[in-house]
């Protein structure tokens, strides 16, 4: 590693993002840790990670179609309030307008079982489902989407404003995970490459 220049990225801190401690309804897990699809827009998978700056915590809400691994949606805010996930969700519906049926599955956190979340999954015909209490394994998906965005780019500097790290997400997420980034699970393309080829 030395000879090529080749540094160890270790992860940092575990900060909990998921407030399951509510009132609100929680959905039945449909997915159940099958994460295959034979095509885009039948499983959908959306979850919330956090990267620190020296401003304060950064959170970032993104929706992954499982067939393809591609981000379709995705937000970031300051807060982790319902509407940093509503607003993923609603940049995935604008791109993708999935079919009624479609899987939508997330934890059980307060954004993801708030009314108004559950109100805009209804209207679009979502199957809703939630992993179990407390199982990272259930969206184990997306889980690995945050640790590919932390090791490849987040950990790699510190970042002075939440506006710069959110546009390193931005290019990292639009010119280099869903256009270039290969994946053994897709045959070594990545997931807009794995796309076109199924059209």
């Amino acid at each position: 590693m030395r000879e090529n220049a080749i540094k160890v990225i270790r992860t940092r801190k575990h900060k909990v993002t998921t407030d399951s401690n509510h009132a609100f309804n929680v959905a039945p897990n449909f997915l159940d840790q099958d994460f295959s699809a034979d095509g885009p827009s039948q499983k959908w998978a959306g979850d919330i990670s956090y990267i620190w700056t020296s401003e304060g915590w950064l959170y970032l809400a993104v929706i992954i179609d499982l067939y393809s691994r591609r981000v379709i949606g995705w937000a970031v805010s300051n807060r982790m309030k319902r509407d940093l996930a509503i607003k993923a969700l609603d940049m995935a519906v604008g791109l993708r307008k999935p079919p009624k049926g479609c899987i939508h599955h997330t934890d059980r956190g307060s954004q993801y079982c708030s009314g108004d979340y559950q109100k805009s999954l209804k209207q679009h015909g979502f199957l809703v489902s939630m992993s179990g209490k407390g199982n990272c394994y259930d969206n184990s998906m997306v889980e690995t989407f945050f640790k590919s965005l932390k090791a490849e780019l987040i950990w790699r500097q510190k970042w002075a404003t939440r506006r710069q790290a959110e546009g390193a997400i931005f290019q990292y997420i639009n010119g280099f995970y869903n256009p270039r980034r290969r994946h053994s699970s897709l045959g070594g393309k990545s997931p807009l490459a794995f796309e076109r080829r199924a059209a």
